[in-house]
């Protein structure tokens, strides 16, 4: 009796085991059903505003100004040659590089031996032609007065033979006589052709020796000029740079000694581009003489001159673009040839167009503007000028309308944005800040506690405001609609 109590017993308590199992395997398949059926929670969102800086559409004229770089060059640049060889003698002090000079200053003098010993004989030869000439002159006079003489004489023996003709008619005189008057009046004559031919020959002497004089003038004034070529004098005021020469050196003839630069007459070299060129010029296609300003940064010191706009290149430069000009700099210490400075000068004037910050341009040449309720629209515009850090535009149905000076990314049509102006802006507003309940309290710092992803000094800094008896609304409102309420 006892055994069958026991047993019963033990079947009861198996039966009600597995009864209970089978209970909570339904319980544990209804509960899954439930959660796969229920649709998924969507958390809370709102529409994200972005603050955005904005300007005002003005349109009207403006200069445009053409911003490029140079350098700076002397007008007058001349290099100082030996024009003659030999060993420098004599070197001015100040002929050294950076050195000033005047005009007709001596700066350097190559032994003039060979140059002197070559003048003295031009002069001994000069004073032998002036004697030639000389001698040539007295020639001629004596032969002049022997042809005289030569004629006085035929004229006798003529008035002789005339004579005896005469004689022979009235029959004093002989045929003899005549005959030998005749012979007399023959010798004359050939004394006087005689004469003459000295005469043609002292000319011709006299033309000789003028043609000799002439030479050794020549030869003294080609000696005289290789004597002043051994000295080296400043063509003009101004300063030597590149200077290769010292006292004893031997030289040769044409070898570079220096460089002598005009640091008074100087302008600028820069290049433009094509189309910038076409906006320099007038109607007539000549370039217009506008005024330049030079500026040289010097550690952060700015050193400025002016001047203007004076000739363009001849032609292009294999391998270069665009278009070479040069401006004449208005007298202006500080600036040396071969300085790099940055060249701005005026275009002509545009009208209708705005100036704003290149920012606010994207690369499609589209500029964002504020639309209705506060929504940005994307407007298409004419790019005219780039100026540094802005930018010359024109559009039509721009006048008046705000631009978003800076663009980015999260930017575009119809994204909704708090516009930021640049007078009478509010001062921004404190947090508002709410009490919360322990429960809610309790329930935010376990979402935070368990979010493994944010980092541990966000989570201590969120923490420590939700220790506080006020927490600001925002962060609450965040938080909440991360755990969907």
């Amino acid at each position: 009796m006892r055994f069958l109590r026991k047993s019963l017993t033990g079947l009861f308590l198996m039966s009600l085991t597995l009864g209970l199992l089978g209970y909570a395997a339904i319980m544990v398949q209804e509960a899954v059903q439930a959660r796969l059926g229920e649709e998924p929670r969507k958390q809370r969102g709102r529409e994200r505003v972005f603050s955005v800086n904005v300007v005002p559409a003005e349109f009207g004229a403006v200069t445009p100004v053409l911003t490029v770089f140079g350098e700076v060059q002397s007008q007058r640049t001349l290099e100082l040659r030996a024009a003659s060889g030999g060993v420098v003698m004599d070197l001015d002090a100040g002929f050294v590089d950076g050195g000033l000079v005047r005009q007709g200053q001596l700066l350097a003098r190559i032994d003039p031996a060979d140059a002197q010993s070559s003048l003295d004989r031009a002069e001994s030869d000069l004073l032998d032609a002036q004697a030639e000439q000389r001698e040539a002159e007295r020639a001629i006079g004596l032969a002049r007065d022997e042809l005289t003489a030569a004629q006085e004489q035929r004229d006798l023996r003529d008035q002789a033979l005339t004579r005896q003709k005469d004689l022979l008619t009235r029959n004093v005189g002989t045929s003899a006589a005549v005959e030998t008057a005749e012979l007399a009046l023959s010798s004359a004559r050939q004394a006087v052709l005689s004469r003459r031919q000295a005469i043609a020959n002292a000319e011709a002497r006299i033309d000789q020796a003028a043609t000799r004089l002439r030479r050794s003038e020549i030869a003294l004034a080609e000696a005289q000029r290789r004597l002043a070529d051994t000295e080296i004098r400043a063509a003009f005021d101004g300063a030597l740079s590149d200077v290769s020469v010292v006292a004893g050196r031997r030289v040769s003839v044409n070898e570079k000694l220096a460089q002598l630069v005009d640091p008074g007459a100087l302008e600028v070299a820069f290049r433009v581009s094509t189309q910038q060129y076409l906006r320099l010029l007038d109607d007539a296609g000549a370039l217009r003489p506008a005024a330049v300003n030079v500026t040289l940064d010097v550690f952060g010191t700015d050193i400025a001159a002016t001047g203007r706009l004076t000739r363009e290149s001849a032609s292009v430069e294999a391998g270069q673009t665009g278009r070479l000009l040069f401006a004449l700099m208005d007298p202006a210490p500080g600036f040396k040839p071969g300085d790099f400075v940055t060249v701005s000068l005026q275009e002509p004037e545009l009208r209708r167009v705005a100036r704003v910050p290149a920012t606010a341009l994207s690369a499609m040449n589209r500029v964002l503007v504020l639309g209705a309720d506060d929504r940005l629209e994307e407007i298409p515009v004419q790019l005219e000028r780039r100026q540094g850090d802005e930018v010359l535009i024109r559009a039509r149905g721009l006048a008046g309308r705000e631009i978003v000076t800076e663009r980015t990314p999260l930017l575009g049509a119809g994204i909704k944005v708090k516009p930021l102006r640049a007078s009478g802006q509010e001062a921004p507003k404190a947090p508002e800040l709410v009490e919360l309940s322990a429960e809610r309290r309790a329930k935010l710092k376990a979402f935070v506690e368990a979010n493994k992803r944010m980092p541990k000094e966000a989570k201590a800094r969120i923490l420590g405001q939700l220790d506080k008896d006020k927490v600001p609304a925002t962060m609450v409102e965040r938080l909440e609609s991360r755990i969907g309420g």
